[in-house]
């Protein structure tokens, strides 16, 4: 497997995707001959669930999940979770169907999960985000409102969380399955595009490593963006109470800290 990772599983969430769908899991197959492929279809009324039985049907490496219904993307990220933890697999990558997510980049993000030769065990990555707001990333074919809107959301994620990732918003991403393991995934009710901060916020806050590597993000040519303003909405409500509760814990440490200097200085008087 690439960069030494173990078992590789990409979870791959669809809803409308029939007319990207096999090309995208051609492209991955052909990408990272080893990894395995979860297409977790939400019940798409275009038979992009039949064409993902299809393929499963064809390939053994590849895996359907079916959900009763469109319920967000992170719901269906945490359903693909359980099943590969409960299956063993080392890895769990996120990646969409519509090709934005370009498979041929995958071997990066494996690689760099492992920690470079030589370098103590503690510092291989626990997440490795593909991104497109650091040096080398990049995005194509994107409106200029739509690289202001995830430059400035990201923008606010740093501030509001002290999260310091250029990318926090970003879906094409590798854990380390133990990572994963080590958080309450039934606890995550995220459903849009603020999972992959909540996910991101959760895995550094717990003491594991987040790195990010450069990416080049196509936007899809065929099928429809799943953005919507309600998506944008859930986004910013969270990241502020998520921010101010950050906030609120770390006035009541300081104040804690600040109580007892001055007990200690009490009784040493």
């Amino acid at each position: 497997m690439s960069g030494g990772a173990g078992r590789v599983l990409v979870v791959v969430p669809t809803y409308d995707e029939a007319l990207t769908l096999p090309g995208t899991l051609a492209r991955l197959r052909a990408a990272v001959p080893d990894a395995h492929v979860l297409v977790v279809d939400d019940s798409s009324p275009d038979g992009t669930g039949d064409l993902a039985d299809a393929a499963a049907a064809a390939d053994p490496a590849v895996h359907v999940l079916h959900r009763a219904g469109k319920d967000g993307l992170g719901a269906a990220y945490v359903a693909g979770f359980g099943w590969a933890l409960e299956r063993g697999y080392d890895v769990v990558v996120e990646m969409d169907a519509d090709g934005s997510h370009q498979p041929e980049q995958l071997p990066r993000l494996l690689d760099a999960l492992d920690a470079a030769p030589g370098a103590p065990a503690a510092r291989r990555a626990d997440l490795a985000i593909g991104s497109r707001w650091v040096p080398g990333g990049e995005v194509e074919n994107w409106p200029w409102h739509r690289e202001v809107l995830s430059r400035g959301g990201n923008a606010y994620v740093r501030l509001a969380l002290g999260l310091r990732l250029g990318d926090a918003t970003a879906g094409f991403r590798a854990y380390r399955a133990d990572a994963l393991r080590a958080l309450d995934l039934g606890a995550v009710e995220s459903h849009g595009y603020c999972f992959q901060v909540d996910m991101a916020w959760r895995v550094a806050r717990s003491g594991g490593r987040v790195v990010e590597v450069p990416i080049t993000f196509v936007e899809r040519t065929a099928g429809r963006s799943k953005m919507s303003r309600s998506i944008v909405t859930e986004a910013l409500w969270k990241v502020t109470v998520w921010g101010a509760a950050r906030r609120a814990e770390q006035l009541r440490a300081l104040l804690r800290g600040g109580l007892g200097v001055r007990r200690g200085a009490g009784s040493g008087a």
